[in-house]
């Protein structure tokens, strides 16, 4: 048992952890299971996206996903099942405000001068005795 508090907050966080790993894994097994069963394109995209999920909460690396993913892919190609690349949501640009007339020129600003910093005087160290 830890005694410290951090050591105490730190097994409390691992166990947490460890329990939101196990159902993003369980959900990624149950998807691939469904998808072998019976593959359909919405199922194989189902699974990409849990694979994403994991890559996204730091489960698993990129390149293993990206693997996977391929694997999914190849599996649906020989089943005879159509999976689309997954599209980006397009962001449509804000509207454009109406063009205004002219615009006047900045206020000329006063520019003052600060007075110049004093520059600190060297000071004589005590010499020390031998």
């Amino acid at each position: 048992m830890p005694i410290i508090k951090s050591a105490k907050k730190a097994a409390r966080q691992a166990v947490k952890r460890t329990t939101q790993n196990g159902q993003i894994k369980k959900s990624i097994k149950n998807a691939l299971k469904d998808f072998r069963n019976k593959p359909t394109s919405e199922k194989a995209s189902k699974v990409q996206s849990e694979y994403d999920k994991a890559v996204k909460k730091g489960l698993m690396k990129k390149n293993t996903a990206s693997r996977r993913k391929a694997a999914v892919a190849k599996f649906a190609k020989n089943s005879g099942v159509k999976v689309s690349a997954t599209t980006k949501k397009i962001i449509a640009a804000p509207a454009k405000k109406p063009a205004t007339p002219a615009k006047k020129a900045p206020a000329a600003k006063t520019i003052t001068k600060k007075p110049a910093a004093k520059k600190p005087t060297a000071t004589k160290k005590p010499t020390t005795k031998k």
